[in-house]
Protein backbone atom coordinates (compact mmCIF):
# COMPACT_ATOMS: atom_id res chain seq x y z
CA UNK A 1 0.00 0.00 0.00
CA UNK A 2 1.42 3.57 -1.21
CA UNK A 3 1.94 5.85 1.82
CA UNK A 4 -0.19 8.30 0.53
CA UNK A 5 -2.99 6.03 0.59
CA UNK A 6 -6.02 6.03 2.84
CA UNK A 7 -5.59 3.41 5.98
CA UNK A 8 -8.50 1.95 8.16
CA UNK A 9 -7.69 0.67 11.05
CA UNK A 10 -9.57 -2.98 11.98
CA UNK A 11 -11.47 -1.26 15.09
CA UNK A 12 -13.06 1.45 12.80
CA UNK A 13 -15.16 -1.36 11.52
CA UNK A 14 -15.11 -3.75 14.18
CA UNK A 15 -15.89 -7.66 13.56
CA UNK A 16 -19.33 -7.51 11.71
CA UNK A 17 -18.70 -4.30 10.26
CA UNK A 18 -15.27 -5.52 8.73
CA UNK A 19 -17.49 -9.18 7.99
CA UNK A 20 -20.39 -7.12 6.11
CA UNK A 21 -17.26 -5.10 4.44
CA UNK A 22 -15.35 -7.55 3.13
CA UNK A 23 -18.53 -10.18 2.41
CA UNK A 24 -21.16 -7.73 0.20
CA UNK A 25 -20.14 -8.14 -2.81
CA UNK A 26 -20.05 -12.09 -2.97
CA UNK A 27 -22.12 -13.85 -4.77
CA UNK A 28 -23.42 -17.20 -5.14
CA UNK A 29 -22.51 -19.20 -8.27
CA UNK A 30 -23.97 -22.91 -7.33
CA UNK A 31 -27.87 -23.42 -6.98
CA UNK A 32 -26.45 -26.22 -4.30
CA UNK A 33 -25.78 -23.35 -2.28
CA UNK A 34 -29.36 -23.04 -0.56
CA UNK A 35 -27.99 -20.57 2.39
CA UNK A 36 -24.40 -18.55 2.05
CA UNK A 37 -23.03 -15.80 4.31
CA UNK A 38 -25.31 -14.29 6.42
CA UNK A 39 -26.61 -16.97 9.19
CA UNK A 40 -25.43 -18.94 11.37
CA UNK A 41 -24.08 -21.66 9.26
CA UNK A 42 -24.40 -22.60 5.22
CA UNK A 43 -26.77 -24.79 4.06
CA UNK A 44 -25.95 -27.15 1.30
CA UNK A 45 -28.35 -29.17 -0.85
CA UNK A 46 -26.19 -32.38 -2.81
CA UNK A 47 -29.36 -34.62 -2.98
CA UNK A 48 -27.87 -38.09 -3.84
CA UNK A 49 -24.22 -36.74 -4.30
CA UNK A 50 -21.21 -37.07 -2.06
CA UNK A 51 -19.82 -34.15 0.21
CA UNK A 52 -15.43 -33.63 -0.03
CA UNK A 53 -14.47 -31.82 2.85
CA UNK A 54 -10.87 -30.43 3.66
CA UNK A 55 -9.02 -28.06 5.80
CA UNK A 56 -5.73 -26.06 5.55
CA UNK A 57 -4.28 -23.27 7.27
CA UNK A 58 -1.53 -21.16 6.62
CA UNK A 59 0.30 -19.45 9.53
CA UNK A 60 2.23 -16.34 8.83
CA UNK A 61 6.25 -17.11 9.60
CA UNK A 62 5.33 -20.53 9.10
CA UNK A 63 3.73 -21.02 5.76
CA UNK A 64 4.42 -17.72 4.03
CA UNK A 65 6.53 -14.30 4.40
CA UNK A 66 4.96 -11.03 4.68
CA UNK A 67 8.28 -9.60 3.05
CA UNK A 68 7.63 -10.83 -0.09
CA UNK A 69 4.37 -12.23 -0.27
CA UNK A 70 1.74 -10.09 -1.59
CA UNK A 71 -1.45 -9.71 -0.13
CA UNK A 72 -3.65 -10.64 -3.27
CA UNK A 73 -1.41 -13.79 -4.08
CA UNK A 74 -1.77 -14.69 -0.58
CA UNK A 75 -5.58 -14.69 -0.74
CA UNK A 76 -5.79 -16.35 -4.00
CA UNK A 77 -3.17 -19.51 -3.06
CA UNK A 78 -5.12 -19.72 0.58
CA UNK A 79 -8.03 -21.11 -1.76
CA UNK A 80 -6.27 -22.79 -4.37
CA UNK A 81 -3.65 -25.69 -1.33
CA UNK A 82 -7.29 -26.00 0.04
CA UNK A 83 -9.23 -27.13 -3.20
CA UNK A 84 -6.15 -29.24 -4.52
CA UNK A 85 -7.25 -31.28 -1.85
CA UNK A 86 -10.52 -31.79 -3.11
CA UNK A 87 -9.32 -32.57 -6.91
CA UNK A 88 -6.81 -34.61 -5.25
CA UNK A 89 -10.57 -37.13 -4.54
CA UNK A 90 -11.40 -36.80 -7.99
CA UNK A 91 -14.01 -34.74 -6.93
CA UNK A 92 -15.19 -30.88 -8.02
CA UNK A 93 -15.01 -28.16 -5.01
CA UNK A 94 -18.00 -25.83 -4.45
CA UNK A 95 -17.83 -24.23 -1.35
CA UNK A 96 -15.20 -22.40 1.18
CA UNK A 97 -15.19 -21.09 4.03
CA UNK A 98 -12.41 -19.16 5.57
CA UNK A 99 -11.58 -18.10 8.84
CA UNK A 100 -8.81 -15.03 9.76
CA UNK A 101 -7.08 -14.16 12.82
CA UNK A 102 -5.59 -10.93 12.39
CA UNK A 103 -3.17 -8.51 14.04
CA UNK A 104 -3.11 -5.05 15.17
CA UNK A 105 -0.27 -4.53 12.42
CA UNK A 106 -2.73 -5.25 9.71
CA UNK A 107 -5.23 -2.29 8.06
CA UNK A 108 -8.66 -3.05 6.57
CA UNK A 109 -7.07 -2.46 3.39
CA UNK A 110 -4.58 -4.93 3.95
CA UNK A 111 -7.35 -7.64 4.75
CA UNK A 112 -9.19 -6.57 1.85
CA UNK A 113 -6.31 -6.85 -0.60
CA UNK A 114 -6.79 -10.62 0.56
CA UNK A 115 -10.09 -11.37 0.45
CA UNK A 116 -9.88 -9.61 -3.22
CA UNK A 117 -7.33 -12.85 -4.27
CA UNK A 118 -9.61 -15.05 -2.26
CA UNK A 119 -12.65 -13.61 -4.70
CA UNK A 120 -10.47 -13.81 -8.27
CA UNK A 121 -9.62 -17.70 -7.05
CA UNK A 122 -13.12 -18.17 -6.40
CA UNK A 123 -14.34 -16.72 -9.36
CA UNK A 124 -11.69 -18.81 -11.44
CA UNK A 125 -12.90 -21.98 -10.16
CA UNK A 126 -16.05 -21.28 -9.66
CA UNK A 127 -16.85 -21.45 -5.87
CA UNK A 128 -18.66 -20.23 -3.42
CA UNK A 129 -17.31 -17.93 -0.28
CA UNK A 130 -20.33 -19.24 2.57
CA UNK A 131 -19.06 -18.18 5.69
CA UNK A 132 -16.25 -18.36 7.79
CA UNK A 133 -15.15 -16.23 11.26
CA UNK A 134 -12.49 -13.40 12.29
CA UNK A 135 -10.83 -12.69 15.33
CA UNK A 136 -7.72 -10.62 16.72
CA UNK A 137 -4.31 -12.74 16.71
CA UNK A 138 -1.23 -11.42 18.68
CA UNK A 139 1.22 -13.01 16.72
CA UNK A 140 0.83 -12.48 12.75
CA UNK A 141 -1.90 -13.01 10.39
CA UNK A 142 -3.13 -16.98 10.21
CA UNK A 143 -6.26 -17.83 7.62
CA UNK A 144 -7.96 -21.35 7.35
CA UNK A 145 -9.20 -22.45 5.01
CA UNK A 146 -12.41 -25.02 4.88
CA UNK A 147 -13.19 -26.35 0.86
CA UNK A 148 -16.08 -28.30 0.12
CA UNK A 149 -17.06 -30.44 -2.62
CA UNK A 150 -19.39 -32.93 -4.43
CA UNK A 151 -18.69 -35.93 -6.23
CA UNK A 152 -21.06 -38.57 -7.25
CA UNK A 153 -21.81 -41.34 -4.81
CA UNK A 154 -18.74 -44.02 -5.03
CA UNK A 155 -17.14 -42.12 -7.39
CA UNK A 156 -13.91 -40.41 -5.05
CA UNK A 157 -10.66 -42.37 -5.40
CA UNK A 158 -8.68 -42.81 -2.49
CA UNK A 159 -5.03 -42.98 -1.65
CA UNK A 160 -5.53 -46.56 -0.89
CA UNK A 161 -6.69 -48.01 -3.75
CA UNK A 162 -3.14 -48.96 -6.16
CA UNK A 163 -2.00 -52.29 -6.58
CA UNK A 164 1.24 -53.44 -7.60
CA UNK A 165 2.07 -52.94 -10.86
CA UNK A 166 -0.10 -50.11 -11.30
CA UNK A 167 1.73 -47.44 -12.86
CA UNK A 168 2.88 -43.77 -11.08
CA UNK A 169 1.97 -40.48 -13.14
CA UNK A 170 2.21 -37.38 -12.01
CA UNK A 171 1.19 -33.97 -13.81
CA UNK A 172 3.08 -30.72 -14.96
CA UNK A 173 6.52 -30.50 -13.67
CA UNK A 174 8.07 -30.75 -10.55
CA UNK A 175 10.66 -28.50 -7.91
CA UNK A 176 9.38 -25.06 -9.26
CA UNK A 177 7.57 -23.45 -6.24
CA UNK A 178 10.94 -24.98 -3.73
CA UNK A 179 13.49 -23.09 -6.06
CA UNK A 180 11.05 -20.00 -6.59
CA UNK A 181 11.20 -19.71 -2.65
CA UNK A 182 15.15 -20.30 -2.56
CA UNK A 183 15.20 -17.27 -5.05
CA UNK A 184 12.94 -15.15 -2.97
CA UNK A 185 14.53 -15.68 0.26
CA UNK A 186 17.83 -15.35 -1.23
CA UNK A 187 16.75 -11.39 -1.95
CA UNK A 188 15.08 -11.01 1.17
CA UNK A 189 18.84 -11.89 2.72
CA UNK A 190 19.90 -9.29 0.55
CA UNK A 191 17.96 -6.45 1.07
CA UNK A 192 18.05 -7.42 4.81
CA UNK A 193 21.33 -6.33 4.50
CA UNK A 194 21.38 -3.39 1.72
CA UNK A 195 17.67 -1.84 1.24
CA UNK A 196 18.65 0.13 -1.48
CA UNK A 197 19.59 -2.73 -3.98
CA UNK A 198 16.36 -3.52 -6.08
CA UNK A 199 15.66 -7.50 -6.53
CA UNK A 200 17.13 -9.22 -9.09
CA UNK A 201 13.58 -11.52 -10.06
CA UNK A 202 14.18 -10.98 -13.47
CA UNK A 203 13.46 -13.61 -16.43
CA UNK A 204 11.90 -16.09 -13.13
CA UNK A 205 8.37 -15.69 -13.48
CA UNK A 206 7.59 -19.18 -14.18
CA UNK A 207 9.09 -20.31 -10.65
CA UNK A 208 8.31 -17.22 -8.83
CA UNK A 209 4.66 -18.50 -9.94
CA UNK A 210 4.70 -21.61 -8.69
CA UNK A 211 5.68 -20.30 -5.35
CA UNK A 212 3.74 -17.19 -4.65
CA UNK A 213 0.17 -17.91 -7.30
CA UNK A 214 0.21 -21.43 -7.28
CA UNK A 215 -3.18 -23.45 -9.27
CA UNK A 216 -4.99 -26.39 -8.65
CA UNK A 217 -5.16 -28.64 -11.44
CA UNK A 218 -8.88 -29.00 -11.79
CA UNK A 219 -8.08 -29.49 -16.04
CA UNK A 220 -6.69 -32.94 -15.07
CA UNK A 221 -9.82 -33.86 -13.51
CA UNK A 222 -11.75 -32.92 -16.30
CA UNK A 223 -8.90 -34.25 -18.89
CA UNK A 224 -9.42 -37.70 -16.57
CA UNK A 225 -13.07 -37.54 -17.43
CA UNK A 226 -12.82 -37.27 -21.04
CA UNK A 227 -10.26 -39.96 -21.08
CA UNK A 228 -12.98 -42.03 -19.07
CA UNK A 229 -9.96 -42.98 -16.64
CA UNK A 230 -10.58 -43.32 -12.93
CA UNK A 231 -7.44 -43.36 -10.91
CA UNK A 232 -6.81 -46.53 -8.49
CA UNK A 233 -5.35 -44.06 -6.26
CA UNK A 234 -4.45 -40.48 -6.06
CA UNK A 235 -2.75 -37.49 -3.69
CA UNK A 236 -1.96 -33.82 -4.35
CA UNK A 237 1.77 -32.81 -4.13
CA UNK A 238 1.63 -30.47 -1.50
CA UNK A 239 4.44 -31.86 0.83
CA UNK A 240 7.24 -32.92 -1.78
CA UNK A 241 6.76 -36.17 -4.42
CA UNK A 242 8.86 -38.17 -1.92
CA UNK A 243 6.11 -38.09 0.88
CA UNK A 244 3.13 -38.45 -1.37
CA UNK A 245 4.42 -41.86 -2.87
CA UNK A 246 5.01 -42.83 0.62
CA UNK A 247 1.83 -42.09 1.55
CA UNK A 248 -0.03 -43.88 -1.52
CA UNK A 249 2.32 -46.86 -0.55
CA UNK A 250 1.18 -46.93 2.81
CA UNK A 251 -2.08 -46.53 2.56
CA UNK A 252 -1.86 -48.88 -0.36
CA UNK A 253 0.44 -51.11 1.21
CA UNK A 254 2.33 -51.56 -1.69
CA UNK A 255 5.79 -50.38 -2.74
CA UNK A 256 7.08 -48.65 -5.13
CA UNK A 257 9.78 -48.08 -8.15
CA UNK A 258 10.41 -44.54 -8.80
CA UNK A 259 12.57 -43.77 -11.59
CA UNK A 260 14.74 -40.03 -11.64
CA UNK A 261 15.17 -40.17 -15.68
CA UNK A 262 11.60 -39.77 -15.65
CA UNK A 263 11.12 -36.96 -13.03
CA UNK A 264 9.38 -33.95 -14.99
CA UNK A 265 11.76 -30.99 -14.41
CA UNK A 266 11.28 -27.47 -16.11
CA UNK A 267 14.42 -25.69 -17.64
CA UNK A 268 14.00 -23.03 -15.49
CA UNK A 269 13.61 -24.98 -12.30
CA UNK A 270 16.81 -26.98 -13.35
CA UNK A 271 19.02 -23.99 -13.91
CA UNK A 272 17.91 -22.24 -10.94
CA UNK A 273 18.69 -25.24 -9.35
CA UNK A 274 22.06 -25.48 -10.33
CA UNK A 275 22.73 -21.71 -9.56
CA UNK A 276 22.12 -22.40 -6.07
CA UNK A 277 24.14 -25.71 -6.03
CA UNK A 278 21.21 -27.36 -5.33
CA UNK A 279 20.89 -30.75 -7.07
CA UNK A 280 17.20 -30.87 -9.19
CA UNK A 281 16.47 -34.05 -8.37
CA UNK A 282 15.96 -33.51 -4.61
CA UNK A 283 14.11 -30.11 -5.34
CA UNK A 284 11.71 -32.28 -7.12
CA UNK A 285 11.21 -35.15 -5.09
CA UNK A 286 11.13 -32.96 -1.89
CA UNK A 287 10.63 -29.42 -2.43
CA UNK A 288 6.55 -29.48 -2.45
CA UNK A 289 3.93 -26.57 -3.04
CA UNK A 290 3.88 -27.62 -5.72
CA UNK A 291 -0.06 -29.02 -6.17
CA UNK A 292 0.27 -31.41 -8.90
CA UNK A 293 -1.91 -34.39 -9.10
CA UNK A 294 0.11 -37.83 -8.50
CA UNK A 295 -1.81 -40.93 -9.10
CA UNK A 296 -1.77 -44.45 -10.07
CA UNK A 297 -3.34 -46.09 -12.95
CA UNK A 298 -3.65 -49.69 -14.15
CA UNK A 299 -1.12 -50.66 -16.80
CA UNK A 300 -4.09 -51.38 -18.86
CA UNK A 301 -4.82 -47.81 -19.08
CA UNK A 302 -1.43 -46.82 -20.46
CA UNK A 303 -2.58 -46.11 -23.75
CA UNK A 304 -5.53 -43.48 -22.60
CA UNK A 305 -1.88 -41.83 -20.94
CA UNK A 306 0.37 -42.39 -23.67
CA UNK A 307 1.99 -38.96 -24.87
CA UNK A 308 -0.47 -36.64 -23.77
CA UNK A 309 1.83 -33.18 -22.63
CA UNK A 310 0.19 -32.41 -18.98
CA UNK A 311 0.83 -36.15 -17.80
CA UNK A 312 4.25 -38.58 -16.53
CA UNK A 313 4.80 -41.67 -16.01
CA UNK A 314 7.48 -41.74 -13.52
CA UNK A 315 7.51 -45.58 -12.18
CA UNK A 316 5.02 -47.67 -10.99
CA UNK A 317 3.67 -49.94 -8.04
CA UNK A 318 5.12 -52.63 -6.36
CA UNK A 319 4.32 -55.31 -3.63
CA UNK A 320 4.73 -54.14 0.00
CA UNK A 321 7.66 -56.72 0.88
CA UNK A 322 10.32 -54.71 -2.44
CA UNK A 323 9.91 -51.61 -0.65
CA UNK A 324 9.90 -47.91 -1.49
CA UNK A 325 12.98 -47.83 -4.18
CA UNK A 326 14.00 -44.82 -6.03
CA UNK A 327 15.87 -45.82 -9.37
CA UNK A 328 19.26 -43.32 -10.30
CA UNK A 329 19.50 -42.37 -13.79
CA UNK A 330 22.71 -44.32 -13.72
CA UNK A 331 20.57 -47.42 -12.28
CA UNK A 332 21.38 -47.04 -8.58
CA UNK A 333 18.75 -48.41 -6.53
CA UNK A 334 18.58 -46.86 -3.36
CA UNK A 335 15.55 -46.51 -0.46
CA UNK A 336 12.81 -43.28 -0.90
CA UNK A 337 13.48 -41.16 1.47
CA UNK A 338 11.03 -38.20 2.17
CA UNK A 339 12.13 -34.39 3.34
CA UNK A 340 8.93 -32.50 2.41
CA UNK A 341 7.35 -29.29 3.86
CA UNK A 342 7.13 -29.82 7.75
CA UNK A 343 4.96 -27.15 9.25
CA UNK A 344 6.68 -27.69 13.01
CA UNK A 345 10.34 -27.36 12.09
CA UNK A 346 11.29 -30.98 11.72
CA UNK A 347 14.15 -32.14 10.57
CA UNK A 348 14.49 -35.76 10.69
CA UNK A 349 13.27 -37.60 7.47
CA UNK A 350 10.16 -39.52 6.85
CA UNK A 351 11.42 -42.98 6.16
Amino acid sequence: MQENEKRTELNDLGEFGLISHLTDKIKINNSSTKKGIGDDAAILNYGDRDIVVTTDMLVEGIHFDMIFTPLKHLGYKSIVVNISDIYAMNAQPRQVTVSIAISSKYSVEAIEEIYEGMELACNYYGLDLVGGDTTSSLSGLVISVTAIGEIEKDKAVFRSGAKDGDLIVVSGDLGGAYVGLMLLQREKEVWKSSPTIQPDLDGNDYILGRQLKPEARKDIIELLIKMELIPSSMIDVSDGLASEIKHLCKASETGCSLYEEKLPIDPQTYQTARDFNLDPTVCALNGGEDYELLFTVPQADYDKIKGNPNLTVIGHMTNKESGTNFISTGGSVMPLTAQGWDSFGKTNAEN
